[in-house]
């Protein structure tokens, strides 16, 4: 799995999917994280088990002294997850990229709902996208402080 990772002051996402005229915002997060989730085709329960840990353990987030020491619990950081196939686009030849690398639908969406499911068990508050829709997601990322996460 790979995730992409920002520390936010605030994100939103909005959502329409195949036959809806209208977008709606179906998550809203404050001070978190935004965590944009790609799944490949090796991907398991325990990758995705693997990830919650990782980002439930990030310590991202600024101690007293101005140190990237804390982590979302000891914030009070809320995660909005988003699904995100195009992370295992492949750009290295021509200009068009390759999605095979990239999960089908069925095999990634029951493992990015595990990472929901395991950051939630922990005790956190999270928000999420809708899969299989269009989506818009409107972010203030804080820092900037940006990840990239493989596991």
């Amino acid at each position: 799995m790979r995730a992409v990772v920002q520390r936010v002051v605030s994100a939103e996402v909005t959502s329409r999917a195949v036959g809806e005229s209208e977008a709606r915002r179906v998550g809203h997060i404050g001070p978190g994280m935004c965590v944009f989730v790609g799944v490949t085709h090796s991907d398991n329960a325990k990758s995705a088990q693997k990830l919650a840990a990782k980002l439930f353990g990030l310590r991202i987030f600024n101690d007293a002294d101005g140190v990237m020491n804390l982590g979302a619990q000891e914030v009070g950081g809320e995660f909005l997850v988003v699904s995100q196939f195009t992370l295992y686009g492949d750009t290295r030849r021509g200009r068009r990229p390759s999605w095979t690398a990239a999960a089908q639908p069925e095999h990634a969406e029951p493992l990015v709902d595990h990472v929901v499911d395991e950051l939630r068990s922990l005790g956190v508050i999270v928000q999420t996208g809708r899969f299989r829709t269009e989506m818009v997601v409107d972010l203030v990322n804080d820092g900037p402080v940006t990840l990239v996460i493989d596991v």
